[in-house]
């Protein structure tokens, strides 16, 4: 199973994971939290990157990419961790609707 550490925190792939980073508007700084389930990581050492995939309003899915090694990411929390995953990529739940898109 393909995994990686953020702080002592393991990580593996489909887990649901809340990526909490900070956000700088002017000169106003506030932490914003995404939710959504780890479909793949890429790369090596510094050049590590993670991307989480959610469902968002209107049954839009919504990707994003972080480098795990970002100064931005303030914390990364493990909500529920992948039972029985067998792929390395998990991007055939582009493909999915509704709940099916969200079970791992």
């Amino acid at each position: 199973m393909i995994s990686a550490k953020f702080k002592e925190v393991d990580i593996h792939i489909g887990d649901t994971l809340r990526v909490k980073n900070t956000i700088v508007e002017g000169e106003k700084t506030r932490i914003q939290s995404f939710e959504g389930i780890l479909i793949s990581i890429q790369g090596r050492g510094e050049n590590r990157t993670i991307k989480i995939r959610k469902i968002g309003p209107l049954g839009i899915g919504i990707e994003r990419t972080w480098p795990l090694n970002a100064r931005n990411i303030v914390d990364i929390q493990v909500v529920k961790k992948a039972i029985k995953v067998r792929r390395s990529k998990l991007y055939y739940l582009r493909n999915l609707t509704g709940k099916m898109a969200t079970r791992v």
